[in-house]
């Protein structure tokens, strides 16, 4: 149903939505709530920590629109609480000035104090009187384009009146298992009377978007193994020979690896293999191996890398280790004229190897024999993206790689279809990282030990996890850069985020491995491939805000020169789940042993939930549930199949999903 179809919901009220990504009420009640406030739980201003988050009833005194000839745009609120002064400041939101009148307000988002100045940052915000319905747990829902809770609030409840509400779940099945009416489920996981009510309905939910995905798995792929098209005639002392070829010998784990992908392409059936190793255990040297034995058999190989700065990066290694062989490369950023030469010369096969982004996915791009298939740090392509990229030639061997550990509960889930290999062991040379969590107060100091280590010859990163942040709930990137530049005028700071243009993040990768930035403020685009020897700093802002998986591939960033590297971690909230979290961090340098304590500590939703890049199941990233939800929903597919209770409803929405699955990614 369309959004103006819905009772209360007028032309503009649904172009507001919009800008949210919502054209319709089935939408609408997928938007699921990131958090719930606690309308008892109120803080005085001057109680809250820096950088943390607040709801504060106050009091607007007073509004200053933003000037005329501001890059920011930026709206001003002086604010009073019990006498205390402070200000909240909205950046690039200039319509904010129009709806802002003096009066009592609450409002909830990201605060400041430095040196005594109290301001909060893009906070959140609804008139006293207006609340007074609101009681409980108040559902947050994330925000954008200035689009206030209360319309998203007021339309989903519009919505859940009206949207017919379906599992596909067979009846028999649910009766079994006494699964609670997924309409139900919808209606608390927006108006919870309790967290245990909200964490019950995120729970069904969530059973049913993966009942969903398991059945397209099905569906698709089978339990059907593919014989071998190509018969490789490459020998074990050639591959022997070849590992000379690197700067350090192989560890056990990568020989094993090697023996592994060996004994498929010179096996029966065709490979399908995930490679996943910790960060910095030689998956890439044990996957070029694996494109050797191809090419020394006469056919073609790709190189899937899922960012220009990494595709650029490996294609310059590529060209350097098979220097006999004739190197290609693709990417977005790549001319026409480039393109187009580059297409022809794949489909004449005179290119032996290609190197590039997702523009070698596209269906003009043809190989002469295609026969080996690598796809680096898979978790950042599509399931479906992966499936096009194997269709480029007659069956050919897959190897897709992730340094992003995935813990064996749910490998076995995602990639029960896949022969795992596991790299357990890292290369001797790789320096130990030193990790401390840094409280709010301990800032400026360590801004100092940054400058100093800079002025010394030495670099760093400063990572955020938004670009920029309409909630103000934390630092974001742009934010950040710019307070660098004024704290530490001394100090030559780059940018890089996603939304910049392939060429653009290139030349500043570039510039600052070639040693024209001291530090590089950044998303987490840095997270994968990213290799500066140089760079012995990496500072995360908000650090709680990440996954135990993605902060150590951000550490993993450093340590890679023979100098003595940090890792800080800066909180923005100091709960005692935000600390544990971090310290079980601080202790393990044991990626796979981080995977498995994520998903104990934050459950599947947060485990599969967002990156920078994409999501993966994206309409329930925020909910919370256990793992246990996911193998709930593998016994209930394998009933529904083995029992031919697979109906056509199913397959429906099997296929829908798999068709979503495109252009998300895995976390």
């Amino acid at each position: 149903m369309q959004l103006t179809d819905l009772k209360g919901i007028s032309e503009k009220r649904a172009a507001e939505l919009k800008k949210l990504g919502i054209t319709d009420s089935a939408q609408l009640v997928r938007y699921f709530p990131r958090a719930y406030l606690d309308m008892t739980d109120r803080t005085g201003v001057t109680e809250v920590y820096h950088n943390d988050t607040a709801l504060l009833a106050c009091r607007l005194v007073s509004v200053e629109a933003p000037k005329m000839y501001s890059k920011s745009k930026a709206v001003r609120a002086w604010l009073e609480q019990d006498g205390i002064s402070f200000t909240a400041v909205w950046f690039h939101m200039p319509y904010l000035a129009q709806r802002l009148r003096p009066g009592e307000y609450l409002f909830y988002g990201r605060v400041q104090n430095r040196y005594g100045q109290i301001s909060l940052v893009n906070p959140t915000f609804e008139p006293l009187e207006r609340n007074v319905r609101l009681r409980g747990l108040v559902p947050v829902y994330p925000l954008k384009g200035g689009v206030p809770q209360r319309v998203v609030r007021d339309a989903v409840l519009t919505a859940l009146r009206t949207e017919r509400i379906v599992s596909v779940i067979p009846q028999e099945l649910q009766k079994k298992y006494a699964l609670a009416p997924l309409a139900a489920a919808y209606r608390s996981v927006h108006a919870p009377e309790s967290k245990e009510e909200a964490r019950g309905a995120a729970e069904r939910i969530a059973l049913e978007e993966y009942f969903t995905l398991l059945s397209a798995f099905k569906l698709i792929k089978g339990d059907r193994q593919e014989a071998r098209t190509h018969k490789y005639a490459v020998t074990e002392r050639e591959v022997a020979d070849f590992e000379r070829r690197f700067p350090f010998p192989f560890t056990a784990g990568q020989q094993a690896a090697v023996r592994a992908i060996y004994d498929s392409v010179t096996g029966p059936v065709r490979m399908n293999r995930l490679l996943q190793g910790d960060v910095g255990s030689g998956k890439t040297a044990v996957a070029l191996t694996g494109i050797f034995m191809a090419l020394k058999s006469g056919f073609q190989a790709v190189y899937l890398s899922p960012t220009e700065v990494l595709a650029a990066q490996n294609h310059a290694l590529l060209q350097k280790v098979f220097h006999e062989y004739r190197v290609g490369y693709l990417a977005g950023g790549s001319t026409a004229k480039e393109k187009r030469e580059m297409k022809a010369a794949l489909a004449a096969g005179e290119v032996d190897v290609l190197c590039g982004t997702h523009a070698v996915l596209q269906g003009d791009v043809h190989f002469r024999d295609l026969a080996f298939c690598v796809c680096d740090e898979q978790h950042r392509f599509g399931v479906a993206q992966r499936s096009v990229l194997g269709e480029k030639g007659a069956s050919p061997d897959m190897l897709v790689m992730s340094a992003t550990p995935i813990p064996r509960t749910l490998s076995l889930v995602f990639y029960g279809d896949l022969d795992v290999t596991t790299i357990p062991d890292k290369p001797l040379a790789r320096q130990p990282v030193t990790t401390a969590i840094v409280p709010a107060y301990k800032y400026e100091d360590m801004l100092r030990y940054v400058r100093d280590a800079c002025q010394k010859g030495r670099q760093a990163y400063f990572v955020c996890a938004k670009i920029e942040d309409d909630e103000g709930e934390t630092t974001s990137v742009t934010e950040l850069w710019e307070e660098l530049k004024g704290r530490l005028p001394d100090v030559r700071f780059g940018l890089l985020h996603g939304r910049m243009k392939d060429r653009e993040k290139t030349a500043v990768m570039a510039a600052f491995k070639g040693g024209e930035y001291d530090c590089l403020v950044s998303t987490t685009v840095i997270e994968v491939g990213v290799d500066v020897p140089n760079a012995t700093i990496m500072v995360i802002m908000n650090a709680e805000r990440f996954g135990l998986s993605q902060l150590h591939q951000l550490r993993g960033r450093v340590g890679r020169g023979s100098e003595k590297s940090w890792c800080f971690l800066m909180i923005g909230s100091d709960s005692d789940t935000a600390r544990e979290r971090l310290k079980v961090f601080k202790e393990t340098s044991d990626g796979f042993a981080l995977a498995e304590k994520d998903l104990e500590l934050r459950g599947s939703g947060d485990f599969l939930g967002t990156r920078q890049s994409g999501h993966f199941l994206s309409e329930i990233k925020n909910l919370r549930y256990s793992s246990d939800v996911i193998f709930t929903a593998k016994k209930l597919t394998e009933e529904a199949f083995e029992r031919r209770l697979n109906s056509e409803e199913i397959r429906a929405a099997a296929l829908q999903k798999y068709e979503s699955l495109k252009d998300v990614t895995l976390n």
